[in-house]
């Protein structure tokens, strides 16, 4: 596909910003920048234009230029007192101090490592303790989590204004230059569960992330050509005539898909951010309207809920110009209901993950609606195979393990040499767990998910962390954890306990204690019949599945 396409070849060719060089085996960005902060700091040109929408702790709402941003950022520099290679731990909702932090750390040099914000104190001290940090920022209410749990490190509330006197004694003193990094320097830790229940570190280097930024530009730069060549108009015509994009941010920023698409990417476009801080159909409709949005990216979940939890009917969606979802599929009858609803607005979908900086494959516009079941095109910069249980390389539509390799992959999962040589088969391709085949035209296909995972509202849960808790609960002798179809979440976790002296309430509680809330089960069955076992031994989920409908209850 891409050999032949002419649109690619004109936008990728040498002299163009997205000039494609082969180097350490691998098709790369010519003229990509080695440091993510010479990228960031480039968007400083969009000066007075409105940057971030947000809401202050007190409710009041906050309107702030790029130039205001970046002169907080100046500002937070100092503060931090990091020198390159540091990492500093970045704890809080989706807010603009979030946003400000994560420059601010990458400007010095620092490595940021993203927490989950919704983790109990025992999960955020262990996140903490895996990275070993110079600095923790946070906002005022993960602060007191984060001690809750023990940790008694360096810590700065973000939330909190500065002393005047303490920033002007910082501003006074000098800060080490850190110089530019080099572009296989860890740049991010985002966390991310395994099979094992526990959670590690994929430390995504700048040249990874940056090759996935820049991937994603690609795509919009083909997109926007397309567009042209269909309607005979100059590229040029086109983009002096598009106001300012206006994105509604609703993915968690410690995800990479809120880190990647919905706030680094609109930053260097030159976009507006509107932050949601807490999901609601009605209050995001109104931002829609309020707010002229144009780029509404959300899980299923989130689209579901905007059509059948908020009046449409007075509402004015005229503005949605792209509409996308990923982290599960999309429903055909969902797909659908959301092009009823806004027939003007381009839909698209993707797939990806974490290890790959963002997206591996994406389909936008007429090529996502032909094929609705695909989980996108496999993207140019990404190599991808499918494989079977012994390595061998599949013909195109069998089915077997995704496995893909390219800059964007990351460097390794944080202090875990075991984990990430298994990550990574010996010739340098990185397993997914995910199950899928391509067709000849470039598409992949998700079939099966290797990893013991369940996606529900568009967060990852994994049913071996779920089942480690459970299992230290007093009374249970063995249990499961697995998903079943859900309309509204694509999958609901649901668990069968087999022990005595407990109820549903009580497992459920359990779990919620001691993981984020969403991790807790949303059914549980207690058995007083030990759980099915295939030939190895090991609990059989398929058996599970099949009579989960006798064991609960439900027809």
């Amino acid at each position: 596909m891409t050999q032949i396409d002419p649109v690619f070849a004109a936008v990728t060719a040498p002299g163009t910003p997205f000039e494609l060089t082969q180097r350490d085996g691998l098709l790369q960005f010519a003229q990509a920048a080695p440091d993510l902060a010479l990228m960031i700091d480039s968007a400083r040109r969009h000066g007075d234009k409105t940057f971030l929408v947000d809401f202050s702790s007190e409710g009041a709402e906050r309107r702030l230029t790029f130039e205001q941003v970046f002169a907080w950022r100046d500002q937070l520099v100092p503060m931090l007192h990091i020198r390159r290679g540091d990492r500093v731990a970045i704890c809080m909702r989706n807010r603009a101090e979030w946003i400000v932090a994560f420059m601010a750390v990458i400007k010095a040099g620092g490595i940021a490592a993203l927490l989950n914000s919704r983790g109990s104190p025992t999960e955020l001290v262990a996140m903490i303790d895996d990275v070993t940090p110079a600095l923790v920022l946070a906002d005022s209410r993960r602060a007191e989590l984060i001690r809750e749990g023990g940790y008694t490190g360096r810590m700065l509330d973000l939330t909190h204004p500065f002393e005047g006197q303490e920033v002007e004694r910082r501003a006074a003193e000098p800060v080490p230059d850190p110089g530019v990094a080099k572009a296989e320097d860890p740049c991010a830790i985002l966390f991310t569960s395994g099979t094992t229940g526990r959670v590690k570190g994929a430390v995504l280097t700048h040249r990874s992330l940056i090759t996935g930024l820049m991937t994603m530009q690609l795509s919009g730069v083909m997109v926007l050509h397309n567009m042209a060549r269909a309607h005979g108009i100059p590229v040029e015509t086109i983009l002096a005539s598009l106001p300012q994009q206006a994105a509604l941010l609703v993915y968690p920023l410690f995800h990479i898909s809120g880190l990647g698409a919905a706030f680094l990417s609109p930053l260097l476009a030159g976009s507006k951010i509107v932050i949601m801080r807490r999901w609601s159909a009605q209050e995001a409709v109104r931002l829609i309207e309020a707010e002229h949005i144009t780029m509404f990216s959300a899980v299923p979940t989130m689209l579901w809920d905007l059509l059948h939890g908020a009046r449409l009917g007075s509402a004015d969606l005229s503005s949605l110009r792209n509409i996308a979802s990923g982290g599960q599929a999309l429903p055909v009858n969902l797909l659908d209901a959301i092009r009823a609803a806004c027939p003007q607005a381009v839909m698209g979908t993707g797939y990806g993950m974490t290890e790959a900086s963002g997206s591996l494959a994406q389909a936008v516009g007429e090529d996502f609606i032909r094929n609705r079941s695909a989980a996108g095109r496999v993207l140019p910069l990404a190599q991808m195979r499918i494989v079977d249980a012994n390595g061998a390389v599949l013909p195109t539509g069998q089915s077997g393990e995704i496995q893909f390799r390219g800059a964007m992959a990351m460097q390794g999962y944080w202090n875990r040499p075991e984990e990430t040589a298994a990550a990574f088969t010996a010739d340098g391709w990185l397993r997914t767990g995910d199950v899928g085949y391509l067709d000849a035209e470039g598409y992949v296909f998700i079939v099966d998910r290797v990893k013991d995972m369940v996606i529900s509202g568009g967060e990852n849960i994994y049913c071996a962390e779920v089942e480690r808790v459970m299992g230290e609960m007093p009374g249970v002798g063995e249990c499961a954890a697995f998903g079943i179809p859900d309309e509204r979440l694509g999958e609901l976790l649901v668990a069968v306990v087999v022990g005595q002296g407990m109820d549903e309430a009580a497992v459920r509680e359990w779990v919620g204690e001691r993981l984020a809330r969403y991790k807790a089960p949303g059914r549980v069955v207690i058995s007083d019949q030990p759980l099915p076992r295939n030939d190895v031994g090991k609990v059989n989920k398929a058996a599970l599945r099949s009579a989960w409908a006798a064991l609960s209850g439900d027809k």
